[in-house]
């Protein structure tokens, strides 16, 4: 059994994060395990989360419980398994959330989350020159931040945006959110920014860090109310790893809470149900569960060229590769929705509470995973920001590479159901306003004859995805839900600590990976400043 200062659990958005950190500090030993693998072609090209949306080897492939709001479908929820974890995988938008959301954490007992709190890690953090004003951006941090250009197809849409009242917005991680913009992405150079790029390629040769992969973490050790190890295994062989300071759980929403169940962190009830001696009560583990549920409108575009679906098939798939290799705009180096808006669903309200993304074609999904349809259009989905329809994880058997059950419950919460019709109709005025005429635009779904509020919540029963930022299921607070208190420590135990999206109380506005980082980033800070007392 090897010892070390540190160990952390997850080499993704967060994890790689803690993992620099901790290692930029020459006397701690660091042990950072990752259960998928180390490296996989397809992740340095932007466009490649297509071909890992459906892949076993570095995707876990979730998937939710049957329910009745979605039409008892069961929803697919990728997760990133590999170095990088979901930031290796995702659509590379890069979105920080709403100075509200931070300062709503701290209004709910969480000292130092407010957003002038966690500004300066997203300064630090991130490398943007794309301009900005420099009392929100930063310029020299490890994860690059780059600006796209509008392509024809696009300016045209945020022209249309702006015949509806929406206007053109240079920064949204600046001083405000509001308005449409083309998305900022973690891509530069045309290479895909993971945090196993940009944290985790700097520091792998560090003497005092080891990063093992392919190597699940089936529990951690706890010696009375304290942590002091994990128990882990690397192609079915059994290993332990002792910590002589601390564990850090950055194992993602799904298997951070799913990894304190499985060591005797959870519901009594649960856990003796499935054989699990009882180490900690705490009843939040597992619940809180939030993600954005979002509709993909769909749309015909008559005009020949202006989509991907046309530019982007046979010989002008050709083109578009060339283009990437000339280091030119191309579909391959391009955000999932390149295109987004931030509005508010009515008048008086402080910020956004809406979300309306495009992307500049329609897809289909096959047995292998989505792919080009042959008809010409665009999708732009549409959802509320800050859902409060709660959902739950809990592990299903004591076996650790059982998945867990996920219950979204979406659209619970009847202020949700509103909000999401309010965000199709905006959609729609957006998608039919005078700039789109002459693209010969006609709404395939959910069409032109669904008018009414419950024909539109029906339709989006039948086809309503997760957009993949799923949080909360380790919350951070001092209630008797929370698992986490405001320096990410479990409650009740020493020397274990969580840090990743499952300690968000509540849901960021907008995409989750650079909130994630930042929580990474913090935490490791955090945990320096304990050990230096």
């Amino acid at each position: 059994m090897q010892t070390y200062d540190y160990i952390v659990v997850g080499a993704g958005s967060a994890g790689a994060a803690v993992a620099y950190r901790l290692s930029e500090d020459e006397r701690y030993r660091v042990l950072l395990l990752e259960a998928g693998p180390d490296d996989y072609r397809w992740t340095r090209i932007p466009v490649g989360f297509a071909k890992m949306s459906h892949n076993p080897a570095v995707n876990w492939l979730y998937h939710s419980e049957p329910e009745p709001s979605t039409n008892n479908r069961q929803l697919h929820v990728p997760r990133g398994k590999m170095l990088g974890g979901s930031s290796s995988l995702n659509g590379l938008a890069f979105v920080r959330g709403q100075a509200q959301d931070f300062d709503t954490w701290s209004q709910m007992g969480n000292q130092g989350w407010s957003y002038d709190d966690v500004l300066p890690v997203f300064k630090r953090m991130e490398s943007y020159e794309a301009g900005g004003d420099d009392a929100f951006r930063g310029r020299n941090g490890p994860l690059r931040v780059t600006n796209p250009e509008p392509n024809a197809l696009l300016a045209r849409i945020i022209e249309a945006a702006g015949q509806v009242g929406i206007r053109h917005n240079p920064d949204y991680n600046g001083a405000n959110q509001d308005g449409i913009a083309m998305s900022q992405a973690t891509i530069a150079s045309n290479r895909r920014q993971s945090t196993a790029h940009c944290y985790l390629e700097p520091a792998r040769f560090r003497p005092n860090l080891r990063i093992e992969t392919n190597a699940l973490t089936e529990n951690v050790v706890l010696e009375g109310k304290r942590c002091t190890g994990v128990r882990y295994s690397v192609h079915g062989q059994k290993r332990e790893a002792r910590a002589t300071r601390e564990v850090v759980i950055s194992a993602g929403t799904i298997n951070s809470p799913q990894l304190l169940e499985l060591s005797g962190i959870g519901q009594p009830e649960r856990l003796q149900a499935l054989g699990i001696p009882v180490r900690r009560p705490l009843q939040g583990v597992g619940e809180n569960l939030r993600d954005h549920y979002a509709p993909r409108t769909r749309w015909a575009v008559g005009k020949r060229g202006a989509t991907y679906n046309d530019s982007g098939r046979g010989l002008g798939l050709v083109r578009q590769a060339l283009r990437y290799v000339l280091s030119q705009p191309s579909m391959l180096n391009a955000v999932a929705a390149p295109l987004r808006a931030f509005v508010r669903s009515r008048e008086g309200l402080e910020a956004p509470d809406l979300l309306l993304g495009w992307v500049p074609m329609l897809t289909e999904l096959g047995p292998k995973g989505p792919f080009i349809s042959r008809q010409s259009g665009m999708t732009c989905y549409a959802h509320p920001m800050r859902p409060e329809s709660k959902g739950s994880i809990h592990i299903a058997s004591a076996n650790p590479r059982d998945q867990p059950a996920i219950t979204f419950n979406f659209l619970s919460s009847p202020v949700d159901a509103e909000l999401t019709v309010t965000a199709i109709r905006i959609a729609r005025s957006v998608m039919t306003a005078p700039a789109m005429a002459p693209l010969l635009v006609s709404e395939i779904g959910p069409g032109s004859a669904v008018t009414t509020d419950d024909e539109i919540l029906d339709w989006v029963r039948r086809v309503g995805e997760t957009t993949y930022h799923p949080v909360g299921t380790c919350k951070m607070g001092q209630d008797p839900m929370a698992v986490v208190d405001s320096r990410l420590r479990v409650h009740g135990i020493e020397g274990l600590r969580v840090a990743d999206a499952s300690i968000m109380p509540t849901l960021t506005s907008g995409n989750t990976n650079a909130p994630s980082i930042m929580i990474g980033e913090k935490a490791a800070a955090m945990v320096l400043q304990d050990a230096a007392g």
